[in-house]
């Protein structure tokens, strides 16, 4: 494993530590709402906290790009950035629903190279270096090789900080919704787009993520051999909050379902 992975691994599984004790006491937590359907709890905040101390004492020169405390270091074009997610699926674990995880992923130069998305509920950790493969523990993960649609599981999330585009959306979803065997939306994009690396899911769509929502994800995704892209099939999903994955055969099947549902505001 590459050594900036391990150090990821390790700030993973110290917020994984955090995330895990507080499971046992939700009902002690303070949580607040930073809009609607959008809450925080003292945990996101302390497993942030944790995961940037390891990282930072391993590489005090990198950046940070993280959900609860926005961004430091040099974020002009910086050469090393991590994009953190403390907790992706908050709500599932303030209602203890176990489907809820820890993503981070580190960017060199612009270009995605390391990812962990891990899941403390199952000890499932996720890992990809860019041109050393996706792993799930220490197995080599691949995309699924499904090619008929009508055979396909995909996952989504359905819109909830952001409504603007819940009509479009929900055409989206009743144009698919009879062309395939299954829809799944458990709650947490981070560990969905790792679903899709590990072959649970055979593709994945969603408006309105944060990038340290996807980050990591996509790395994990592009490394088994899938392939990820915004709505229109373009490498700006990051930036738009807007994403389509999925294996080689089933990603251009579901970007054909969804290009009739696009509006100019949605690929403005």
């Amino acid at each position: 494993m590459h050594p900036i992975l391990n150090t990821a691994v390790k700030a993973a599984r110290r917020a994984g530590g955090i995330i895990n004790r507080a499971s046992q006491n939700l009902d002690l937590l303070h949580v607040s709402r930073k809009a609607h359907s959008d809450f925080v709890s003292e945990v996101d905040s302390n497993a942030e906290d944790a995961i940037i101390k390891v990282l930072l004492e391993a590489y005090p020169k990198h950046s940070i790009l993280a959900e609860e405390s926005g961004a430091t270091g040099d974020q002009d074009e910086p050469e090393y950035q991590w994009i953190i997610d403390p907790l992706d699926g908050t709500t599932n674990f303030l209602h203890g629903y176990p489907q809820y995880s820890v993503s981070i992923a580190l960017k060199y130069r612009g270009v995605l190279t390391q990812a962990v998305v891990y899941d403390p509920t199952g000890n499932e950790l996720f890992t990809a270096s860019r041109g050393r493969g996706a792993y799930l523990n220490d197995h080599r993960l691949r995309v699924s090789k499904r090619n008929q649609f009508s055979e396909c599981l995909i996952g989504t999330g359905l819109p909830f900080r952001e409504l603007t585009h819940m009509d479009t959306y929900l055409s989206m979803l009743k144009d698919i919704i009879p062309r395939v065997a299954g829809i799944r939306r458990p709650g947490s994009a981070a560990l969905d787009l790792a679903y899709v690396a590990a072959g649970r899911y055979d593709g994945f769509w969603e408006l309105g993520l944060g990038p340290w929502d996807m980050a990591a994800g996509c790395l994990l995704i592009t490394e088994a051999g899938g392939l990820v892209s915004d709505l229109e099939g373009n490498e700006t999903h990051l930036e738009s909050g807007n994403i389509i994955a999925g294996n080689p055969k089933i990603f251009g099947q579901l970007l054909q379902v969804i290009a009739p549902h696009l509006t100019k505001e949605l690929i403005a």
